[in-house]
C-alpha cells in the first residue's frame, strides 16, 4: 500500500485525545472547525507548532503520520502561502474515513514549550 507521510501541528489538548486512541485516529472536529488541514511538511508543522500553538495554550507539538494514497488522492493539495505552505483540507464529516485509512500509528516528533 502506497501512503503519504502527513505532518499535523497540534497543541496539548488535542493531543491528549490522540493518545487516548492509542496514538490511532485524530478527534473529531468542534463545531467551528469544518476543516482538518494535516500539512505536507515538517518544517511548515513546526513553523505553526512553536510560534502559534505555544503562543495560544503553552505547549505545541509536531505529529507525523502515514495515510494510504488511494485516500488522498480524491482531495487536491492546497497552497495557503509559499510554495512550501502546503495542506490538505478534509472536510470534518470525512475525518472518521481519514482516520480509518491511517497506517500506523501518530507519533509525536518534536514538542515546544
Amino acid at each position: 500500500m502506497e501512503t503519504v507521510t502527513l505532518w499535523r501541528p497540534t497543541g496539548p489538548e488535542e493531543l491528549a485525545l490522540v493518545e487516548a486512541t492509542g496514538w490511532r485516529a485524530w478527534p473529531p472536529r468542534l463545531p467551528d472547525q469544518p476543516i482538518f488541514y494535516p500539512v505536507l511538511n515538517e518544517d511548515y508543522a513546526t513553523r505553526i507548532a512553536r510560534d502559534w500553538n505555544v503562543k495560544h495554550s503553552g505547549a505545541g507539538f509536531v505529529t507525523r503520520f502515514e495515510v494510504s494514497t488511494k485516500f488522498l488522492d480524491r482531495y487536491e493539495v492546497q497552497q495557503v502561502g509559499g510554495v512550501t505552505i502546503l495542506e490538505y483540507w478534509i472536510p470534518a464529516e470525512d475525518l472518521d474515513e481519514l482516520n480509518a485509512n491511517i497506517v500506523g500509528t501518530i507519533e509525536v516528533v518534536a514538542a515546544y514549550r
